[in-house]
């Protein structure tokens, strides 16, 4: 049973859940304002987020009919028996919970008793947990109809990054949206990933992702779109924030990048499975490497 949960947690999904907050730490630490609890108990949060949105994910896929015997992924716990959706269910719940009173004392920690700022981010807290449960989980999932890279790009990218980094200085520029959106751009070619993989088992049950909707020829233009992008945004901020040619340093990830792409383009649906955790240690490389050249330059 131990085993069945671990392998429900999904963790190789924790890197690219953790790559953001990698971003926002690199980013506040160049500015002079990292704070290594504040930073803890951000990837706390987001870890217990992450597991939330794979449990939900399993139970909710098992019960909408998309986990199914011709699926290409890997059997999921709910599908295959190991876990019933009574237990699955629970564990969503015990989860949101833990999910919530981490947050909670990460706010705490961050703004004290400033009200104003508690309230907003309580907001943003509660709309990541209600994000993570529905994108599978309800009568009308919005998985199910193609809005998931939508969210992957705010939740992994915008507020991932920037609502982190805010926690760590009390301010903001638009600049650290162009980071943000690296991350955001990376965690979504994760998805595309997966939902590539999964084309032809979510169309048989009416999970509209968007390589269902666009077909996998185009969801290899799309996936190029968003690997070109995430590393263009990149390259833009370090133009606007230059200071020393170290800051490049993140370039030396383009060669696993290409490879992600190519394997999306050239390998069938069934062996595309290990590239999820290939693009995932890819997008947490680069935000590493970003770092590092941001911090030779402090």
């Amino acid at each position: 049973m131990t085993k069945a949960w671990v392998q429900a947690f999904r963790l190789r999904t924790l890197p690219l859940a953790l790559a953001c907050i990698g971003m926002a730490g690199f980013l506040a630490a160049a500015a002079g304002k990292f704070n290594g609890l504040l930073f803890a108990l951000c990837c706390l949060t987001t870890v217990l987020l992450q597991i939330l949105s794979n449990l939900a994910n399993d139970y909710g896929d098992s019960v909408n009919g998309a986990d199914h015997a011709g699926r290409k992924g890997p059997q999921r716990a709910v599908q295959s028996g190991a876990i019933s959706a009574n237990q699955m269910r629970n564990a969503v719940i015990l989860f949101t919970l833990l999910s919530l009173v981490c947050g909670l004392f990460l706010l705490w920690t961050a703004f004290g008793a400033d009200w104003k700022a508690l309230t907003l981010f309580l907001a943003l807290g509660l709309l990541s947990i209600a994000a993570a449960i529905g994108y599978t989980v309800g009568k009308k999932p919005y998985g199910y109809i193609g809005l998931g890279d939508i969210s992957v790009l705010v939740f992994f990218g915008i507020v991932g990054v920037m609502g982190s980094y805010y926690l760590f200085t009390q301010q903001i520029t638009w600049k650290e949206m162009l980071p943000a959106l690296s991350c955001g751009l990376f965690s979504i070619a994760v998805l595309n990933v997966n939902n590539i993989r999964d084309i032809e088992s979510d169309r048989a049950a009416g999970k509209y992702s968007i390589p269902v909707r666009i077909g996998k020829e185009k969801a290899v233009l799309y996936h190029w779109f968003l690997l070109a992008a995430g590393l263009l945004s990149a390259v833009v901020y370090t133009l606007l924030a230059y200071k020393s040619p170290w800051q490049f340093l993140f370039l030396a990830t383009l060669p696993l990048l290409v490879r992600n792409g190519q394997a999306v383009h050239q390998k069938p649906a069934h062996q595309l499975d290990p590239f999820l955790k290939q693009m995932a240690l890819s997008a947490l490389i680069f935000v590493v490497l970003f770092g590092l050249g941001l911090l030779i330059n402090v």
